[in-house]
């Protein structure tokens, strides 16, 4: 495993929790009464557009798992294509999932969503990103010890911690605190994000303190 390529794994993480931080700054600066609890639908929208931005420039010019096959535009096209189709699959399967798991059906329609929307951002993204729209490489990477390379380990590592961070995010709201965070979906996409963004800066600090166990074969 070579340093460089742990920094660099770091420095991307780095910069998409940068990203994070200046989607909850930039827009009070333009916009009046702008809060990430006030105007949160909007500041769902505006995290979920700068994190899958980032992602797939920083997919572009980092070039994680590059496959030596050289590829026609014709099949470039059509794995962009299905990259859509999985990602807005993604945000139906979470959208349906956290309905499952209590937030209401009718009601709230557009702020479930939108959370399964930043939920599917900071994981299915991710794996579109890194693996592209292939099922199998998705099941090999989650599986154990399926990791190949060390952008796979710390996609297992920030998808796990977006996805428990959502959960407990979901601990307080039928607290009778009546704190405006509580209102739905605000405490659960914040405990995604803060869990994403932990997961960003353990992974590579995880890694880099396991080089020597971490051994990448190909399969």
């Amino acid at each position: 495993m070579k340093e460089a390529e742990v920094r660099r794994l770091l420095a991307a993480n780095l910069l998409c929790v940068f990203s994070i931080i200046l989607s909850a700054v930039v827009p009070a600066s333009f916009w009046n009464g702008f809060t990430v609890f006030g105007t949160h639908l909007a500041w769902l929208c505006i995290c979920s557009v700068c994190v899958s931005t980032l992602n797939i420039i920083l997919h572009l010019v980092l070039k994680p798992n590059l496959s030596p096959k050289r590829s026609s535009f014709a099949h470039k096209i059509s794995r962009f294509l299905k990259c859509c189709i999985y990602f807005f699959m993604s945000c139906i399967l979470f959208h349906a999932i956290i309905v499952l798991y209590g937030a209401p059906l009718i009601e709230s329609v557009t702020e479930t969503f939108l959370f399964a929307v930043l939920l599917s951002t900071f994981t299915t993204l991710q794996c579109l990103c890194v693996l592209g729209p292939n099922i199998q490489a998705w099941i090999r990477v989650f599986s154990k010890n399926g990791a190949m390379s060390i952008w796979e380990s710390s996609l297992q590592i920030t998808t796990m911690c977006s996805i428990l961070g959502a959960w407990f995010g979901a601990f307080p709201i039928p607290l009778d605190w009546d704190r405006p965070w509580q209102v739905w979906p605000i405490s659960c996409s914040l405990g995604a994000t803060f869990g994403y963004m932990a997961g960003l800066i353990i992974a590579p600090l995880w890694i880099h303190w396991n080089r020597k166990q971490l051994t990448y074969k190909s399969r």
